[in-house]
């Protein structure tokens, strides 16, 4: 693809989420959900693998499907109220379809089939933005429209999420697959504190965009896309392989790193509202995906294979690490001593 198709695709992607971001009106926020999709499309097809086209053709069902109920909703709310206002969205029935639509939009359970997949048949770079920067514009519209929300719905959803994205990443040879259901975890602890505290769920959608980030650019830099192959990965650049060691147990919110702010304090507002099972049954489940975390960082941080199959070393590069992933790698690791500052914000 030529550099002025793909800046163009960027620049419309980025177009596409502020538009949704800014919107007050819902036909303008369903806007931004099209051209975002629309300009997606080409950067995942781009490959022209068969596995790619498949992938474009997944991720474009899903997403049109999930728009359609986005305006069916709005449509529903302003037959109803006569308001097209993102957060006059009143209508029991509009609010449980919006639910729905930004589940499908998002990948949470059970609609999270279709992102796998989509992220397997994705290069990487395009992995990256449909793990981050796609998943914007839907959180914005459950931000914005939060305190009309089911409770018992999103925390169902949120339970399953955990749930199944870790006992799903567990058996996963493919990096991009257990990232996937990686980022299907994180989203279930996001969307059970939406309604509670929704700038809890931004700060954890934040610090979960950095440290996924910078896995995916780490990941691109030393060319890996397996287990087998990521454990012979550390001759090329050892200083990325513990960058990526320590990034990944920060995603797997161990202290002291980073990813354990978000879990701790949405642990704590949790407790606060009354809802301490919830708070217990989410920490448990989320040592699934721990245990596929630290499965990542042992073959990270392994020098030799696990067995006596000859492996070809790689050859070290004298390329320096990039000044991206180093800040990035920083702030995915060292945030939690701010945690204070955070906390007056929140």
């Amino acid at each position: 693809m030529s550099p002025q198709a793909s800046s163009i695709f960027i620049i419309s992607l980025l177009l596409g989420t502020t538009i949704t971001a800014s919107s007050n009106h819902w036909i303008m926020a369903w806007m931004g959900l099209e051209i975002n999709t629309l300009a997606i499309l080409p950067l995942i097809s781009k490959s022209h693998h068969p596995r790619a086209i498949e992938a474009a053709t997944k991720y474009f069902l899903t997403q049109a499907t999930a728009s359609t109920l986005v305006l069916f909703s709005s449509m529903t709310n302003a037959w109803s109220t006569g308001q097209w206002d993102i957060t006059q969205l009143t209508h029991p029935m509009s609010c449980l379809i919006l639910t729905s639509a930004v589940a499908m939009k998002l990948g949470l359970v059970p609609f999270h089939f279709w992102f796998p997949e989509v992220l397997q048949g994705s290069p990487i770079t395009t992995g990256l933005l449909l793990s981050t920067l796609m998943k914007l514009p839907p959180i914005t519209l459950l931000y914005m429209t939060s305190p009309s929300l089911n409770p018992t719905l999103l925390t169902t959803l949120a339970i399953l999420s955990v749930a199944i994205g870790g006992w799903m990443g567990l058996n996963q040879t493919q990096i991009r697959k257990i990232l996937a259901f990686s980022s299907i975890s994180h989203l279930g602890w996001m969307a059970i504190i939406i309604i509670y505290n929704p700038k809890l769920t931004l700060l954890n959608f934040c610090l979960y965009t950095m440290m996924t980030a910078t896995v995916f650019l780490i990941l691109n830099t030393i060319k890996v896309l397996k287990l087998s192959t990521l454990m012979t990965a550390w001759t090329k650049i050892p200083s990325l392989n513990a960058m990526l060691l320590l990034t990944l147990l920060s995603l797997a919110g161990l202290p002291p790193l980073t990813g354990f702010l978000p879990k701790w304090l949405i642990i704590q507002e949790l407790t606060k509202q009354d809802m301490a099972p919830a708070a217990t049954l989410i920490s448990l489940l989320s040592l699934l995906s721990l245990f596929f975390y630290l499965r990542l960082a042992y073959c990270t941080a392994i020098t030799l294979p696990p067995h006596t199959t000859n492996h070809m070393k790689q050859w070290r590069t004298n390329k320096p690490a990039n000044i991206t992933i180093a800040m990035l790698t920083t702030m995915s690791i060292m945030l939690l001593p701010i945690s204070p500052m955070i906390r007056t914000i929140i």
